[in-house]
């Protein structure tokens, strides 16, 4: 029971974070999956791969249902999008495919560090908080820093969000802009991340209720409370100012970190 609470709390705060910051799954769904199947001896042994695997699979869904309502609203903006998109899926084929060749710890570990760097660069950096005047990302930018987004959200289960929304917002563009970017950026990522481990975790869990290493369990109920969440957002939370956007973004990255590393 204490189990399905959190996973619900947990799902219902993915479909909120989803809406205001971009955050399809994996900063929200990662660290609390990962203390759930630590408990739990027959799969702990593999409790980084589920809580990765389970959360791409989460953000097709989350992701993939706010990327429809923006598009219907007209809220997405193809000279963002593209190319970078395409560049985002290329790295996220290679970066799930070098996920399955990696230790438990090191997943872990580098989750901790990836948390730390982009942290760091959202303060030390100027640009995030204050905003510029918006511009085109350049051509080397987007191929080489597209490819290294999709590696590392597709290997750490994240999306892409938290590394695309500092990049365009050092580019000048408002959070609200970012945010519905981040959405449709983190697609890629989630459908190749959730089809690898689907392959690569075939009957290496010793329990029934998994394909691969995603739980099925657990990703409807995070399924069904994120699109609550979601829903909530929509409806009951204001909009809020540009600056105190950015200044809540980067607050929440510290709190999901403290989670990680406790």
């Amino acid at each position: 029971m204490y189990d399905i609470l959190i996973i619900t709390l947990a799902g219902f705060t993915t479909g909120i974070t989803t809406v205001l910051f971009g955050f399809g799954g994996g900063f929200v769904v990662v660290p609390f999956v990962y203390q759930l199947m630590l408990r739990q001896p027959e799969l702990a042994g593999n409790a980084m791969h589920i809580a990765v695997a389970t959360s791409t699979a989460v953000m097709i869904f989350n992701a993939g249902w706010v990327t429809w309502q923006n598009w219907r609203a007209g809220k997405l903006s193809t000279r963002i999008l593209f190319p970078l998109l395409w560049f985002i899926a290329m790295g996220s084929v290679a970066g799930s495919c070098l996920a399955g060749l990696l230790s438990e710890s090191l997943v872990r570990s580098l989750f901790i560090v990836y948390m730390l760097g982009t942290i760091a660069d959202c303060l030390l950096r100027k640009g995030f908080f204050s905003g510029s005047v918006p511009r085109r990302l350049s051509l080397s930018l987007v191929t080489g820093g597209g490819v290294i987004i999709g590696v590392i959200a597709a290997l750490l289960g994240v999306g892409g969000s938290v590394m695309t929304v500092p990049l365009l917002r050092r580019h000048g563009y408002a959070m609200r802009e970012c945010i519905s970017a981040s959405n449709p950026l983190s697609l890629p990522v989630a459908l190749c991340g959730a089809l690898t481990y689907t392959v690569t975790g075939w009957q290496s869990i010793p329990v029934s209720g998994f394909i691969g290493f995603i739980s099925l369990k657990i990703l409807g109920l995070l399924v069904l409370t994120g699109w609550s969440g979601i829903f909530f957002s929509r409806c009951a939370i204001p909009s809020v100012p540009d600056s105190w956007h950015a200044r809540v973004y980067v607050l929440l990255l510290f709190l999901v970190l403290l989670a990680m590393l406790l």
